[in-house]
């Protein structure tokens, strides 16, 4: 199933934040959010990130674990506090996470495109919706 398609998509309308400090990847995480249907805003440190999350209202987020010197930690915490769903992203294994998160989605980097739709769907669809198909 390929989530990515116009009218069809799985996450019309949500807006999310997108935690992540290298702009390549910001770009290429903003265009497949686009094809899913959703909006994005970006930060690239946990003081903006913290921001942000107290002032705009978010259905989700995709936290980079590692922003330079600082990791996300303060993020995913606030956005526990707001129940907002997140999704940690790494470039390490899920073993490398502070270990009250390791149960916690995650996605790795780099990114595998299935395996970051199938995440997106699982983690930020209404609940009643129906993801199926093959991932």
């Amino acid at each position: 199933m390929n989530l990515f398609e116009g009218e069809n998509a799985v996450l019309p309308g949500k807006h999310l934040l997108v935690v992540e400090d290298e702009m390549m990847l910001v770009m290429l995480i903003e265009d497949w959010l686009g094809m899913l249907g959703c909006t994005a805003t970006t930060a690239a440190s946990v003081e903006q990130a913290l921001e942000l999350a107290e002032s705009e209202a978010f259905d989700g987020a995709l936290l980079d674990v590692n922003l330079g010197t600082e990791t996300s930690y303060p993020i995913a915490e606030k956005l526990d506090e707001l129940g907002i769903p997140f999704i940690f992203m790494t470039g390490y294994g899920v073993d490398m996470l502070r270990e009250d998160y390791r149960d916690r989605p995650t996605v790795r980097k780099p990114f595998e495109l299935d395996h970051f739709e199938r995440l997106m769907a699982e983690t930020f669809a209404e609940e009643g919706s129906e993801v199926s198909g093959e991932g």
